[in-house]
């Protein structure tokens, strides 16, 4: 009866890891995706409005305020692109995730001096930060199957279980 009821938690247990490892590509396609539009539709908003952003930026004291608008924009605006359609998943998020850094040392320094105070809900709220997180997290995890770099890589590159054939 022990017995019994351990090999059915264990099999109970398999099921359920399955289930939520198959979930995993969906929770990977849903963060690029929202986080993708979001970024896309600030790069795009960005193009849009490059004087009053070069005025910001010059504002905050960065330096060649147009240029630095003009890779922000398009660094945005590229890789939101880019997270949608999980194409260059494990470099894309890089300038982005720089992109988000800088904002953090540029306009969110009072989060910053809060987080080293102990105090993390500043840092937490700051509007960089679910742009950070969701660009580390693709950093780390990969795009998912559901993605053209999944795509890519099954028709391009040779399957590990495939041994070369002899040659004639």
């Amino acid at each position: 009866m022990k017995n019994s009821f351990l090999l059915l938690a264990t099999e109970l247990h398999r099921h359920y890891e399955r289930l939520l490892d198959s979930s995993q590509n969906l929770l990977l396609l849903g963060i690029r995706l929202v986080w993708g539009i979001q970024f896309a539709q600030t790069g795009w908003g960005k193009w849009h409005d490059i004087p009053k952003v070069t005025g910001f930026f010059t504002d905050i004291g960065i330096p060649f305020p147009m240029l630095n608008a003009q890779v922000v924009a398009t660094t945005e605006l590229m890789g939101g692109i880019f997270l949608i359609l999980g194409l260059l998943s494990r470099l894309t998020p890089v300038p982005l995730i720089i992109a988000m850094v800088v904002a953090y040392l540029t306009t969110e320094q009072e989060a910053l001096h809060a987080v080293l105070m102990g105090d993390l809900d500043p840092f937490l709220t700051a509007a960089p930060f679910l742009f950070l997180f969701s660009s580390l997290l693709i950093l780390v995890f990969g795009p998912g199957k559901i993605s053209l770099d999944h795509l890519l890589r099954k028709f391009f590159l040779p399957s590990k279980n495939t041994t070369p054939r002899a040659q004639a």
